[in-house]
């Protein structure tokens, strides 16, 4: 990945790639999860803890077969099924993790993915019995020409029951040139006694693995066609879909419209009949039902958005609640505020929330109206029902149902822009005429 992050924390759809597979597993009802780690691995440690995951050492790379009997202490006492799992899949899904699960119960003694992907020279190849089931794996490079040929490839999961995999691990030989214990080895083991060994074929994106930043970008576009796909039929409609990035975790409503060119961040709800126009930017936020929100509106961490509250262009919100029916509609800045029920903010409005040092409070109430070109210094409170003139500056409370103004007297010199122009006017002429000259 050329990075300092370790390649399993990097995101896919704003969410660690090892997250995903944590999320998938947890939704098969594992008992225990194991991420195996190897020395120096802190962040991707404490990650897992705090996914509710154990964390194993290898203390050495000497292999995946290593890297799966390093996690053993960690099971020590578990009596049931063990799946094994490579730690940079995040577009598994719980479907094809289901059908390991079904061949299992089915009478498999070992099961693990395959697939079939346009190229199948890199993989180890699967050679299955007459009767379908898996006999070996054979890597590319020991293959004979005539085993090159086989599609059916090692998509790298594995579940087995975990006595079985403790012993099979534990014969495991490092004699090949890379001194190394193959997990793939264990089929073999299982093939010596005699055990059912059979290959689930699961399709080719599910299990594609990342190991660059291209790779990466490639795993991206699958996720978020994925869920858009999942929002559309969910009851979502996007106008150009391709151009809406979603996250992990995004939440759309029903009859939810969304224009083109629409980033959801992290954390971010929408509710019901909401209408997101073009080249909105969303994270961390609610948005209740009814509302309207863009173009160009950014919605920042802690804005909660009201039922039927306009949002509009160019308006960013930030830590601020907009109750039921107050408008926003152009060119403002909302931070750190309450804006009370069907209050109206005008363009140019913006709250003065910081001092350099500290995050200060504005209490907008409700049915103010703010005249544009407003300045509202924080801490201060607009009661109800006041209205605030355009251009004002204020620093201090306003009374309910009042009428604030804080701007200096206009003033007017009757003819002072003609005898301006005519100045002018005469002082480029001896410009040019001075020029002419020389």
């Amino acid at each position: 990945m050329k990075s300092a992050l370790p390649k399993v924390l990097h995101q896919v759809a704003n969410e660690p790639i090892l997250g995903h597979i944590l999320t998938i597993v947890a939704s098969l009802g594992a008992a225990t999860r194991v991420v195996v780690v190897g020395p120096g691995q802190q962040d991707i440690a404490g990650f897992s803890k705090g996914r509710g995951a154990a964390v194993a050492l290898q203390e050495t790379a000497l292999g995946t077969g290593d890297a799966a009997r390093s996690a053993l202490p960690t099971l020590e006492g578990h009596a049931g099924d063990v799946m094994v799992l490579y730690g940079d899949n995040p577009l598994l899904t719980q479907a094809t993790l289901n059908k390991l699960l079904a061949a299992r119960a089915g009478g498999a003694d070992l099961a693990l993915m395959g697939f079939k992907p346009a190229d199948p020279t890199p993989y180890g190849k699967l050679l299955l019995l007459a009767n379908g089931d898996l006999d070996g794996i054979v890597e590319n490079r020991d293959a004979t020409p005539e085993q090159k040929k086989i599609g059916f490839v090692n998509a790298g999961g594995f579940l087995l029951d975990a006595k079985l995999l403790r012993t099979l691990l534990g014969e495991l030989k490092n004699d090949n040139d890379q001194k190394e214990y193959y997990l793939t080895d264990i089929v073999a083991g299982a093939r010596k006694r005699n055990l059912r060994c059979v290959a689930v074929e699961v399709p080719a994106e599910d299990v594609l693995g990342i190991n660059s930043r291209v790779e990466l970008a490639l795993v991206e576009g699958i996720m978020q066609r994925r869920l858009r796909e999942r929002a559309m039929l969910d009851g979502v409609t996007m106008t150009d879909p391709e151009t809406v990035w979603l996250s992990h975790d995004t939440k759309l409503g029903r009859d939810v419209t969304v224009g083109p060119n629409v980033v959801f961040g992290p954390k971010v709800k929408v509710a019901d009949n909401v209408t997101i126009k073009p080249f909105c930017h969303f994270e961390d936020c609610t948005i209740a039902e009814g509302a309207i929100i863009g173009p160009y509106a950014r919605l920042r961490p802690g804005a909660q958005i009201g039922r039927d509250v306009h949002i509009g262009n160019f308006v960013e919100v930030k830590k601020s609640i907009i109750e039921d029916g107050a408008k926003a509609n152009h060119l403002a800045y909302i931070g750190d505020a309450r804006v009370g029920a069907r209050a109206n903010i005008g363009a140019g409005t913006i709250t003065c929330n910081y001092d350099g040092f500290d995050k200060h409070f504005t209490d907008i109430g409700a049915d103010v109206f703010i005249g544009s070109n407003s300045a509202l210094v924080a801490p201060v409170k607009i009661n109800d029902g006041a209205f605030v003139g355009a251009g004002s500056v204020i620093t201090k409370d306003v009374e309910g149902d009042a009428l604030a103004v804080e701007r200096s007297d206009q003033r007017q010199a009757p003819g002072w822009a003609a005898k301006f122009r005519a100045k002018k006017r005469a002082e480029k002429a001896a410009k040019t005429k001075s020029k002419e000259k020389t």
